[in-house]
């Protein structure tokens, strides 16, 4: 009781963490930060657009890391951070291609370009809504959570790809601003400021939606059964002694 109670705590103060960030960020963003040269108020769209795209990063890094952790010790509770930390990452990237989408046609003048940075996001969304349905189509038992967790892993080879797109082919993209090679990034510092500002708030944001959906999870946790497997020891001791 004492841990919930904490961790209910904990949650409620990292809400109001990103509810004070994203109230400094966004009208730093909006009506302080000044237009862009060439983009005009259309790059304003960076302050929700680029904070979704690296909070989806973060997310399908957690996904590796517990997929990872769940095919070394078979544990579900890793499992089950696997699946939230994957539906706040297929969100994240939705919002991203959204705004994208959005930005793309008031500078380029269509909603979609068959450019490598959107092509290898739109792929990601796939890869990651199929773990998810490998997840789901396999949530009672341990071989549909093995699969999900391999494709996990496997998977998560299209992210290097996303960020590095726009390095490796030609793209109407742009290249990197903030981790530009160049020390001095190539932004306004008011922006820049905005932009910190704006991804610290969805970050943590999506970690406090990341905790609720995981404790969400975990109260569904019922009887032993083969989506328990850290229960069945016991199942098996009642049945052997006839007591079930």
């Amino acid at each position: 009781m004492v841990l919930s109670k904490r961790a209910a705590a904990d949650r409620r103060n990292m809400a109001w963490t990103a509810v004070w960030l994203g109230a400094a960020g966004v009208p730093l963003g909006l009506w302080v930060a000044p237009r862009d040269a060439v983009q005009g108020d259309a790059q304003r769209l960076m302050y929700v657009h680029v904070p979704a795209a690296w909070t989806a990063y973060l997310a399908f890094v957690a996904v590796l890391l517990a997929s990872v952790a769940y095919l070394i010790w078979a544990d579900p509770r890793w499992d089950r951070a696997a699946r939230a930390a994957g539906e706040i990452g297929v969100a994240a990237t939705i919002v991203t291609l959204i705004s994208g989408s959005v930005w793309g046609r008031l500078v380029w003048g269509v909603w979609w370009a068959w450019d490598p940075r959107l092509v290898a996001t739109a792929a990601m969304l796939l890869i990651y809504l199929g773990q998810l349905t490998v997840r789901w189509t396999g949530t009672t038992t341990a071989r549909g959570q093995r699969r999900a967790a391999v494709v996990g892993v496997a998977g998560f080879v299209i992210v290097p790809t996303v960020h590095f797109s726009v390095i490796w082919w030609r793209s109407l993209h742009q290249q990197a601003t903030v981790l530009a090679p160049d020390p001095t990034p190539p932004i306004n510092g008011v922006m820049l400021t905005a932009l910190l500002l704006c991804a610290g708030a969805v970050s943590v944001t999506a970690a406090w939606l990341f905790l609720c959906r995981l404790a969400a999870l975990e109260s569904r946790v019922g009887p032993p059964s083969d989506d328990h497997p850290e229960a069945a020891p016991v199942a098996t001791g009642l049945v052997s002694s006839g007591r079930a």
